[in-house]
């Protein structure tokens, strides 16, 4: 689809690359970007981007209420930007299981229930886009990030059932698996990161070129190739705890 004249929704979108994201389909010519965080009023410095065409929603993704109201209240989306995630550190044998179920609740349970209840309003303008954020951990998991790697690993399962199940609607669905980058959410992750603007504006180029999966940045597209060809390699290496010679 053409970002251009676009109505989207990103959740998420009060910080990091769910703002990055905002900034760049305004940029990019969209027609109407309805921003969501779980405190409305974080939204105020991503809304004076545009004060016309930004529109704030309060929203928290485990939140199935105020998921519900969605279709009402913005009932001209075409393109959905599954943004919202937390991430946690701990090992798998050590992270609490409520940790665990927060991971879910958030970065998988979330984004299929505001998939869910935005499908038929974006398959009734006409079909459009969902794009769902991952990580390259939702392919080769990284121990110090154990329920983050499987929230998100679910996430991308998810990913492929809902694209199969919306492709007659006319909604592409679109997997995106950036590396580090640069906010405060992966503050405590030591490696080289990207920038949330280069991220969102490769997501949104990936977009309108049709890319069903897209790696946004030099890191995930070293490691895409790089899996492709040895993925247990890379397993390994991830494993020890470094990606730095993807």
């Amino acid at each position: 689809m053409q970002i251009q004249n676009a109505t989207a929704l990103v959740t998420g979108a009060n910080r990091g690359i769910g703002y990055a994201f905002v900034n760049a389909l305004l940029q990019a010519g969209a027609q109407k970007v309805y921003t969501t965080a779980r405190d409305i009023n974080t939204l105020k410095d991503v809304t004076s981007l545009d004060t016309s065409r930004v529109i704030p929603l309060q929203l928290d993704v485990t939140d199935s209420c105020l998921i519900n109201t969605l279709p009402a209240q913005s009932p001209d989306v075409n393109l959905l930007i599954n943004n919202a995630g937390i991430l946690a550190f701990g090992s798998i044998l050590d992270v609490p299981m409520e940790v665990i179920a927060s991971q879910f609740n958030t970065n998988f349970y979330g984004s299929l229930n505001v998939a869910r209840a935005l499908v038929p309003v974006i398959e009734q303008n006409n079909g459009g886009a969902i794009v769902n954020l991952l990580s390259v951990v939702s392919l080769v998991s990284m121990p110090a990030l154990a329920a983050y790697n499987a929230s998100k690993s679910a996430a991308w399962s998810m990913t492929q059932s809902l694209r199969a199940s919306v492709a007659e609607k006319r909604i592409m669905v679109h997997a995106v698996f950036p590396g580090p980058v640069d906010t405060d959410m992966a503050a405590g992750i030591e490696f080289s990161k990207t920038s949330p603007a280069d991220v969102a504006v490769a997501v949104l180029a990936g977009i309108e070129a049709g890319h069903e999966d897209i790696f946004p940045d030099p890191m995930s597209a070293q490691f895409y190739a790089a899996w492709r060809q040895d993925h247990k390699a890379i397993e390994k290496q991830f494993a020890a705890g470094s990606s730095d010679d993807v």
